[in-house]
């Protein structure tokens, strides 16, 4: 006899495995600072239609925001932040905002 572990169910797919993956873009206006151009936005699906965003610019701090659906956008469910897909015209670009840093970036 061998021991199997049992399999694990498969999940279905979120608004997080949506989105997850890397952007780059430009801070396109910053309350506290200046507008930088080539900055590398990393969004990581950490739960369920919950997402983690992290950037190698500094004055971006690393937040983790709830997802929601409206319509064909994929959205901010709550908080400070702004998180914005909209599917229907562009699914590779990410409006976000954080910190009062707004940023337009793109997957590849």
């Amino acid at each position: 006899m061998s021991a199997q572990a049992p399999a694990q169910p498969n999940r279905k797919p979120d608004l997080g495995d949506a989105v997850e993956g890397v952007y780059q873009g430009d801070v396109i206006s910053d309350a506290r600072g200046s507008s930088q151009s080539d900055v590398t936005i990393t969004v990581k699906r950490v739960g369920k239609n919950l997402v983690e965003v992290s950037s190698d610019y500094p004055r971006i701090p690393t937040v983790t925001i709830p997802l929601s659906q409206a319509m064909s956008s994929i959205v901010a469910a709550r908080g400070n932040a702004v998180f914005l897909i909209d599917r229907a015209k562009d699914s590779k670009r990410l409006d976000l905002t954080i910190d009062d840093a707004s940023l337009v970036v793109r997957r590849p």
